[in-house]
């Protein structure tokens, strides 16, 4: 095992996980974002008030977003056990 390839391989990894959390972490910042300008304008400073649209905001996301995240993760998986002779 070269150093090419065990950098290769970190750099396939991080890229995947990067793509995995990328649409949960844009939609909890877009939401953040609208409440915490809801609450500028309004006056409103309740903590509790972000968390439950975050919270609703990454469900929506796992369920629109899951099938494609779960086939990135199979797809990184089946390449990683296939090119386990590689590794050895």
């Amino acid at each position: 095992m070269s150093e090419e390839f065990v950098i290769n391989l970190a750099r396939e990894s991080i890229i995947t996980a990067l793509l995995l959390a990328s649409p949960m972490l844009i939609l909890s910042l877009v939401v953040g974002l609208g409440i915490s300008i809801f609450q500028a304008t309004t006056q409103v400073q309740e903590q509790t008030l972000t968390f439950v649209p975050k919270i609703v905001a990454v469900f929506l996301g796992v369920l629109v977003f899951g099938s494609w995240m779960l086939n990135l993760i199979v797809q990184f998986a089946i390449h990683i056990f296939q090119n386990m002779g590689q590794f050895v």
